[in-house]
């Protein structure tokens, strides 16, 4: 295993860091996402990419502006690592969550994050999957998100590392020395995670970080609902 350098953190900043929220017309659950992040973090940096949105959702987030560190950066030609690298470059804390715009946090334990985060490049949470308001059976790509602790999960189901990052803890030094890869149109976060494995380096699974991942009708994760 690869050494990282020393995660340090002063004391008054224990409670910052900042998010990043990819958004593509979310005007459904992109609200339920801020207000469950403005829930579970003191004080948090707030960095929704938009690309292009033409519903409401930015009306959504500039509801919660008036009162939050909220910034809305725009990029016309998406990719995942795209839009990712310039929420990065915009962050101003150590710690970054990388949070789905239909994901709500349930659980959190940021201490027990930033502890991770010294030996770990990065660490994601358990997903509950949530069709129509109704959960559903953890299948396919939802059988990941057990309840077991992990270091560097490897999916049986697609043959090769898995992290996701519909809910994951990054620290920022490693994301700025190790960007994601804005060629591909999806799936940056496993792809991301084979480079960080041949580096040498580990990342972790937490049963003890949860959210609520809702579903939306063109979402790339909901193979297999039932």
């Amino acid at each position: 295993m690869s050494r990282i350098p020393e995660l340090t953190i002063q004391e008054d900043s224990m409670g910052k860091i900042s998010v990043i929220i990819r958004n593509k017309n979310e005007q459904d659950f992109i609200g339920f996402a801020i207000q469950s992040v403005i829930d579970n973090f003191d004080d948090p940096e707030i960095i929704v990419v938009d690309n292009n949105s033409t519903d409401d959702s930015l009306g959504i987030i500039n509801m919660f502006r008036a009162h939050h560190n909220i910034k809305i950066l725009n990029i016309g030609k998406y990719s995942p690592g795209a839009s990712l690298n310039l929420g990065i470059k915009n962050c101003n804390n150590k710690v970054i969550l990388i949070l789905s715009a239909h994901s709500q946090i349930t659980k959190m334990d940021l201490d027990m994050v930033k502890e991770k985060l010294k030996n770990n490049v990065a660490i994601f949470g358990k997903q509950i999957p949530i069709y129509r308001g109704k959960k559903i059976n953890r299948r396919y790509i939802w059988s990941h998100f057990g309840d077991k602790e992990e270091t560097n999960m490897v999916s049986e189901i697609e043959n090769r590392p898995f992290l996701h990052n519909a809910f994951c803890f990054y620290r920022k030094d490693i994301l700025e020395s190790f960007p994601f890869d804005e060629s591909y149109s999806t799936k940056e976060d496993r792809y991301w995670a084979i480079d960080i494995l041949e580096k040498g380096y580990e990342y972790y699974y937490s049963p003890d970080l949860e959210v609520n991942h809702y579903w939306t009708p063109n979402g790339a994760t909901w193979k297999g609902i039932g």
